[in-house]
Parts: C-alpha cells; structure tokens; sequence
C-alpha cells in the first residue's frame, strides 16, 4: 500500500455559507476502552488500515519499529501508541485521537488507556464520545477494567456501548463461549445503564469482523464493527435546541472609529442565530435584538451551533465574561447548591469542606464542597453511600456551594451546559471533572 485513500475532510464554516446540518451529523465520536491487553490500539490500527487511512511513510515507520522490538509482524497498535514511553512499554498512556472517513460516515476516535493508574486519562477521552467501543478479551472475560469501562462511558451519556470481545482466534471460534459473554455483559449493561448494548465477535489482529465480515463466525448473524459504527443513529443536532451563547470576550476598542463598538465574542454551544432575532441578556435575561454578526470576521446574517461569533445588541445591557446569550425559549437552570458527580485527577483526594474554583463554560467561580454523598465502587459497580474518601481515580458524588448563581442544564439533558470541572486554587491544577445534576435525594 502506497497511498491513503481520499477522503473529505470536516467541514468548518469560515464565511457566511452556511454548512448543512446533515454535514454535522455525518461525524460520529467514539472512544475505545477496556483492559491492558485487551487490543484497543490494535484494534483502531486495523480499522484505519483496512479502511486506506494511513500514508506510506507511517506504515514504514511502523514496520520498522515493529521489527526493531523483535515482533515478527507489523504490529498496527503502534499507530496510535505514539509516545516512545508508550511504546517501551507496550500500553497506551495518552489519549490518542485519530481522524477518518468512509462513503457513509466520517469518525473521530478516541483511544483511550486500559491501565488503572489512567483512569481519568480514559475520562477525558469518553466524555465527548457518542460511542464507546469496549474491548473484551475472549480468554478472560469481563474484569474489572472492563467493567469500570463500561460504568463510566454509561455516566458519561454515552448512547451506545459497543463490546467487541476480542481474540476470538484464540478460543478457536467457539460460539458457545462468545454466547457465555455476551450474555455476562448483557446482564451488566442492564443492570447500571439505559445506553444501547451491542455485542460482536472480533479479532483485530487477523482483521475478522472489523471493517468485513469473517467467514470463521458463520453462527454470527450480525454486522461487522464498521458497519455498526456507520448505522448508528445520527447523533442529536446542537441546533435542534434553543440558542445558548456564553460570552468568552467583550469587545470594546480604545480609540479610532470603532471606540464606539461594543460586542459579545463566543462560541455559539447549542441552537442558531440571527440578525434580528430577540434574545436575553445576562443573569437577569434582559430582552434586546441582535443588531450585528459576524463569523470568522465575515458579517453574516445566521450562525450556528460550533460557531465562533461576535455579536452585537440593540440596547445598553451591563453584561460581561461568563454571562450568556440565550433565546427566548431557553430556560436554564439557576442555583448556588448543586448535586454533582465527580470523576477525581489530583493526586491529592478530595478536600471536605475544601474550597476549589469551577470552570463552567466561560465562567470561573470559587466553590466550596458542602458535602460527599459517597463512591462508587468500581470493583463491585455498588454506590457506597455516606462521607467516603475520594481519590486519584474515584467516581463520587458531591453537593457544590458556589459563591455565585450557577447557570446550567442537568448533564443528562445537555451534556455541554451539565460539565465542569474543578481547579486546585494553590496548584492551579484540574482536580476533577464534574456532570451537573438536579438536586436529588439519592444517586
């Protein structure tokens, strides 16, 4: 293979054209996740190689490493292990993104890391997945990595978790046990999550059941995992929703013609816009008109969802960094005490009653944790309910108290208004990452 098929690239809008909705539907996220071993890397490997995404000076870099560490074939997981600690190490540490295309759909893949120790590596990855693909050694089963897999990619709201038990060619095929697994890991999923569950025999490192079908699992009447990848249903548009616009900048010259020139600078998260159209301004949701827009610098007359934008307003309103434009319609949630679950980074556990600054969009205020509701255990898939010790790597349940009204949506309706995450005031470091929810009673 010398050449990498031709593909199309992910549109961006950078004039006053406007790209279709169908186009933003065309692309679908999904992470890969599982234990060590499981054949995560190796699996993507095989995906961009048997569908032409890798360039011939790849392929021979990775054929040359492959034979440098003695393996006796091109070991396509390198494609993706890119950090030479990764690769002395035969795990994948980072999260590695990678970029492709077939006729039917375009993807972004996430691989993310198997080992315990990078947990919230995995975290960062899935939580802009729309898809999770969940490796399953034939041999082993489900432990315990594949299952804390598993329950994260569902508290993330991802919609579809796919399982491919993997090494397939190793248990020589047998139905039997493929039908043992699934129906271990249907009974999981049903047991913590409302996301779709799909199962399929595959091996990635012979290619069976990845991009084509394999004639070793005639027993096996389902599609392949590419093709399970491009039938699943569109992802819900952002522009589907009303208009939310958080302000990231406001603009105001100094001197010249445009010292006059007051406007909103941010990226448009959900719905559309329009010269002309009434929207509310700021914390107290004061009416005005959009009088002016611009994208990318260009004046246009409609911008939407994943556009960058520059606004300006009919009337005076005292509004600044973190506030939000919003549609008439829209009606976020306001509170200072919020319920919050909290995937934990730091080194350093969780602080009771310790006081962090939260990243919210735009929006940077102190917060201070008012109470620990519990773990989950990730062994046992069971919360722990009561005042628990959360540390590096822990899922908890916390209440926020924050020094200012917070602006949101739940993170099981908007999962870009429902996300956070929290800073280390001495450190500056993340300490966690966070999904907004109603207050409620119990997780």
């Amino acid at each position: 293979m010398t050449t990498r098929a031709t593909t199309d690239t992910i549109e961006t809008r950078v004039t006053g054209t406007k790209v279709e909705a169908a186009e933003f539907r065309a692309l679908l996220r999904f992470s890969t996740a599982g234990s060590v071993d499981d054949g995560k890397s190796t699996l993507i490997g095989r995906l961009l190689f048997d569908t032409r995404q890798v360039f011939s000076d790849q392929l021979k870099h990775v054929e040359e490493a492959s034979q440098r560490r003695g393996f006796g074939r091109t070991e396509l997981a390198l494609l993706t292990d890119g950090l030479r600690a990764e690769r002395e190490q035969g795990i994948t540490i980072d999260v590695a993104y990678r970029y492709f295309a077939t006729d039917k759909r375009r993807f972004i893949v996430a691989d993310t890391p198997g080992h315990v120790q990078y947990t919230r590596n995995m975290v960062t990855g899935a939580s802009t997945a729309d898809a999770a693909v969940i490796l399953v050694d034939a041999r082993h089963g489900l432990v315990e990595q594949s299952r804390r897999h598993a329950f994260i990619s569902s508290e993330l709201g991802i919609q579809h978790l796919i399982f491919a038990v993997n090494k397939m060619d190793l248990v020589d095929w047998s139905e039997a046990r493929f039908r043992e697994l699934e129906k271990d890991i249907l009974a999981m999923t049903k047991a913590f999550t409302r996301s779709a569950t799909h199962v399929l025999p595959v091996s990635a490192l012979n290619g069976d059941n990845v991009v084509t079908p394999s004639t070793n699992t005639p027993w096996y009447a389902g599609a392949a995992l590419l093709a399970t990848l491009e039938d699943l249903p569109a992802v819900p548009f952002a522009n589907d929703g009303a208009l939310v616009l958080p302000i990231q900048w406001v603009i105001r010259p100094n001197s010249g013609e445009a010292a006059d020139y007051r406007g909103y600078a941010g990226r448009i998260v959900r719905g559309t816009l329009s010269v002309g159209e009434v929207v509310h301004v700021g914390p107290r949701r004061i009416p005005s008109k959009i009088a002016s827009l611009r994208v990318a610098g260009v004046e246009t007359s409609s911008a939407v969802a994943g556009d960058s934008v520059s606004v300006t307003i009919t009337d005076e309103i005292d509004t600044a960094r973190g506030d939000w434009i919003v549609g008439v319609d829209a009606a976020p949630n306001s509170a200072r005490n919020v319920h919050a679950t909290v995937a934990w980074f730091s080194e350093t556990g969780l602080r009771k009653n310790g006081r962090y600054l939260a990243k919210h969009l735009t929006k940077t205020f102190p917060v201070r944790i008012e109470r620990v509701r519990g773990r989950w255990d990730m062994k046992t898939l069971t919360f722990e309910d009561g005042d628990a010790a959360i540390n590096m790597n822990d899922l908890g349940e916390i209440d926020l108290l924050s020094a200012q009204e917070i602006h949101f949506e739940p993170y099981a309706v908007d999962r870009s208004l429902g996300s956070f995450i929290l800073i280390d005031e001495s450190t500056n470091e993340t300490a966690a990452a966070g999904l907004l929810h109603h207050q409620r009673t119990s997780p």
